[in-house]
C-alpha cells in the first residue's frame, strides 16, 4: 500500500523505514533536504513540496502527517485540504490535542476527505518493536488502512486498534502520556529515597536490574531506567529540569472538566512544572516565613 509521509523526523523517519520493511511503498515531504536524503537512502522516495507529494501518489491517497501539534499541524492540514481530493485521507499520528482533531475532523468532513487521528507510542524503539497505535476514525476507513496500521504495530493483531470515532485516538493517547507521568514520577521518587539512604550504600542500577524480573513493578520503563542508571549511575552532567510536551496538562484539564479525580497524575506535571525553577520565590517566602514565626535559620545563597 502506498503512503505520504509527512515530517521526517527520528520518529517520522523510523516510521517510513519499517512500513518500507514491511513491503509498502513510502513517499515523504520533510523541509529538510538531509532528512529527505535519508528517507531516499532507505529506500523510500521523496519530495520537495506537499504539492509535489500528493502528485505522487495514487488516488485514493493516504497521507500520514508526524508533525509538532499546534500550528504546525494546522497549517500542514489546511495546506493538504487545498491539494487532495474527495476520497482521499489524512492521518494525523502526532500528539495533537484531541479537541484540534476534532475539528480537523469536521474540516476535512466538509472537503469529503477521510480524517483519521493515531495516538502514537512507542518512541525511538519503534522501528523495532513497533508502535502503539490508538486509532480514532470511521470504521471503514481505518478498515481500509489496516495494512499500514498492521505493519507499524508490534504485530498484526497486537499493540493497535480503532478505539472510537475521530478525536478518540488522540483522547486515548492523551490519557496514556499522563498514566506514563505519574509511573515516571513514582519511579523517580522512589530511586531518590533508596539513593539518599548513604549508610546503606545501595546500588541503584543493580535494585533495577532485580526489579526487572519477577517484581510487580516491573515495566518497559523500568527497563529503560536500568539501562539509564547503567550508563550513569549518579546522573552526572544531567540538569534537573523536566520538559512537558502538553499531554499531561490535557490531561488534569480533561480530568477537571469531568469531576475525575487524577491527584497522581496532576502532582507528576506540577513535579515537571517546579523542575523549572532554579529561582523559586514561592521556596524563598516558605523559608521567610518559617523565619518570622518561629525564628528558624535562612541559608543565604
Amino acid at each position: 500500500m502506498d503512503l505520504g509521509m509527512i515530517g521526517l523526523g527520528r520518529m517520522g523517519a523510523n516510521m517510513a523505514q519499517r512500513l518500507i520493511r514491511g513491503g509498502h511503498r513510502v513517499v515523504g515531504y520533510d523541509p529538510s533536504e538531509a532528512a529527505r536524503k535519508g528517507l531516499e537512502d532507505k529506500a523510500g522516495e521523496s519530495a520537495e513540496s506537499l504539492a509535489a507529494l500528493v502528485a505522487k501518489l495514487d488516488a485514493p491517497r493516504a497521507i500520514w502527517t508526524m508533525v509538532p501539534a499546534g500550528t504546525i499541524t494546522d497549517d500542514t492540514i489546511t495546506a493538504l485540504l487545498a491539494l487532495l481530493a474527495p476520497g482521499d485521507c489524512i492521518i494525523d499520528g502526532g500528539n495533537s490535542y484531541y479537541k484540534d482533531s476534532l475539528r480537523h475532523a469536521g474540516l476535512c468532513a466538509a472537503k469529503k476527505v477521510d480524517f483519521v487521528d493515531s495516538g502514537t507510542s512507542g518512541g525511538i524503539w519503534g522501528l523495532d518493536e513497533g508502535y502503539s497505535l490508538m486509532v480514532g476514525g470511521d470504521a471503514a476507513v481505518v478498515e481500509r488502512l489496516r495494512p499500514i496500521f498492521e505493519a507499524l504495530a508490534p504485530s498484526a493483531s497486537e499493540g493497535w486498534g480503532r478505539v472510537g470515532p475521530a478525536g478518540a485516538g488522540h483522547f486515548t493517547k492523551m490519557i496514556h502520556n499522563g498514566i506514563e507521568y505519574g509511573m515516571m514520577q513514582a519511579y523517580a521518587e522512589g530511586f531518590a529515597i533508596l539513593g539518599h539512604k548513604k549508610e546503606f550504600a545501595l546500588d541503584l542500577h543493580q535494585i533495577a536490574q532485580i526489579w526487572q524480573r519477577g517484581s510487580v513493578v516491573r515495566s518497559w520503563l523500568l527497563d529503560l531506567t536500568t539501562d539509564a542508571l547503567g550508563k550513569n549511575p549518579t546522573l552526572a552532567g544531567i540538569a534537573p529540569y523536566v520538559v512537558d510536551s502538553g499531554e499531561g496538562r490535557w490531561t488534569v484539564a480533561e480530568a477537571i472538566d469531568l469531576d475525575v479525580p487524577a491527584p497522581i497524575i496532576t502532582a507528576a506535571l506540577i513535579e515537571r512544572l517546579r523542575s523549572r525553577d532554579s529561582d523559586s520565590f514561592a521556596d524563598k517566602l516558605l523559608a521567610a516565613m518559617r523565619n518570622e514565626f518561629g525564628g528558624h535559620a535562612i541559608r543565604k545563597e
